[in-house]
């Protein structure tokens, strides 16, 4: 199903009335109050750590979209950061940017971020298959020999990384989590991230995707710990196709390996600056997004 391109990517946000909090690779986030922020997720793209020239439209309110989906599909294992998505019910101030950030924004509580991504693979692929291929492991935890590259593991496992200096991600042992944050903190996250992603994939297989591997981020407020930023979203997440399903290859995915895929054909060497799209990839990648989202809802996106 080809889709038109309905609008102009955002790849930038100016609220001059509001302070900026942090800026991520796709997301800005602004201070509403002592307790709240507000975050908006723009259309920027990034590929091998660099945030690209080229935008794809849509693509931050799929993101804020499937997000509040998958946040109350999981309220009964784990509470989440969101107040509200609805931008009637924000404070005055945030209502004067309503065309601006109108489906692509949520306005949440402010969490005490713990300082790992809570990774979990039920497939083996991306850095999880070339550690396999060096050491018949992934991040310390010994797997079957003779597996094959997207094959499925025999239980999903928990691989927590961290973010370095550079940006990347990288996979530590759990009992290097435990030193990081604690041991019972990273027991309890390590029991809460397989927890979610056994009931988030089950589900999503029932709607024709797999969810290879994903990453939670947690945080912790006066209540408790929360599931925060972003949940099972094609650029957290890798979504295959489960029809077109073959262990043994790369798989065709909803997520932006696409992208990835287009920069390497073109010899992008990966330092700055980064290189824009074709329009072609461009169109592409955003069907690929909302093909996910209806895939996953049942729903068409409202834009």
């Amino acid at each position: 199903m080809n889709a038109p391109i309905l609008q102009d990517a955002m790849l930038q946000t100016d609220f001059p009335d509001l302070e900026l909090y942090a800026s991520g690779k796709v997301r800005d986030l602004y201070r509403v109050d002592n307790e709240h922020l507000l975050f908006v997720a723009t259309d920027r793209i990034s590929a091998f750590d660099y945030v690209l020239a080229s935008g794809i439209p849509v693509k931050g309110k799929v993101l804020t979209q499937l997000s509040l989906f998958w946040f109350d599909f999981l309220k009964d294992i784990v509470s989440n950061h969101v107040v509200t998505a609805n931008v009637e019910r924000y404070p005055a101030g945030l209502r004067n940017y309503a065309d601006q950030i109108a489906g692509r924004s949520m306005l949440v509580v402010q969490a005490e971020m713990v300082p790992v991504e809570c990774v979990v693979r039920g497939y083996l692929s991306g850095s999880g298959w070339k550690e396999y291929k060096a050491k018949g492991s992934v991040c310390e935890i010994p797997l079957p020999a003779g597996l094959r590259e997207s094959d499925r593991l025999p239980e999903a496992i928990f691989t927590p990384a961290t973010k370095a200096i550079s940006g990347h991600d990288e996979n530590i042992p759990f009992s290097e989590m435990k030193k990081l944050v604690g041991p019972r903190l990273s027991e309890e996250l390590r029991e809460l991230s397989l927890r979610i992603y056994r009931k988030a994939a089950d589900y999503a297989l029932s709607r024709g995707i797999i969810i290879a591997d994903t990453k939670f981020e947690f945080g912790k407020t006066a209540g408790g710990i929360v599931l925060a930023d972003e949940v099972l979203t094609p650029d957290s997440s890798r979504f295959w196709p489960a029809a077109e399903y073959a262990p043994g290859r790369a798989q065709d995915s909803f997520d932006k390996q696409y992208v990835r895929d287009y920069l390497e054909r073109i010899g992008w060497d990966k330092t700055p600056p980064a290189p824009a799209l074709s329009h072609e990839v461009v169109a592409k990648t955003s069907e690929k997004y909302l093909e996910a989202y209806r895939r996953l809802t049942g729903k068409e996106l409202e834009i």
